[in-house]
């Protein structure tokens, strides 16, 4: 076996290692309050964005910042996304998903969040993040996943990690698509 051989067989266990002491681990972040600006969102203790977990909660915090005025919302996500900001295809995406009142959309993430009080969580406002044995099987990145109330498997969120200070960036999010229709909106309901 090659020296390169060793080095790439090296790395692979790391990453291996890596993926298996995730495991299926659980996170539970409570905010007393939602942030309503990026200065707000810079105090919490979970802005040092150290783990993957904290900035997948922040993520949802950015969305639900984004529902009530798409102009801080904006600012947020470009912070949480650090080097590489929104770009129009991300915007128009975003406004996309809020369309025809849906701003309720992120609120489904929230411990209490289901179609019959039409995605009201309770508060304070506690969300948990997960991961599994697929979290940590591309270097550098994490996939870890959402538990929502209005959809019966928890969304998928993919935060990146950089090399020169270890904080954990925002790079996909698959938190705004379909859940089922609020009661209070349901006409079949």
């Amino acid at each position: 076996m090659s020296i390169f051989d060793q080095m790439k067989n090296t790395a692979q266990q790391a990453v291996t290692a890596a993926a298996r002491s995730v495991g299926n681990k659980r996170e539970t972040f409570t905010f007393q309050s939602l942030p309503e600006s990026l200065a707000e969102m810079q105090k919490l203790p979970e802005a040092k964005m150290e783990t993957p977990f904290q900035t997948a909660a922040l993520t949802v915090l950015a969305l639900c910042a984004y529902s009530a005025d798409r102009s801080i919302g904006t600012e947020i996500l470009n912070w949480l996304r650090g080097p590489r900001p929104l770009n129009g295809h991300d915007i128009s995406f975003l406004n996309d998903r809020f369309r025809d009142g849906k701003t309720y959309l992120p609120f489904t993430y929230f411990a209490g969040s289901t179609p019959e009080n039409s995605y009201t969580p309770t508060k304070p406002y506690t969300i948990t993040i997960e991961s599994n044995h697929v979290s940590a099987e591309e270097q550098g990145y994490m996939k870890l996943f959402i538990p929502c109330g209005g959809a019966d498997d928890p969304r998928p969120i993919k935060l990146r990690q950089r090399g020169s200070d270890g904080k954990w960036f925002l790079w996909e999010q698959y938190l705004l698509t379909g859940v089922r229709t609020p009661k209070s909106e349901d006409p079949w309901a």
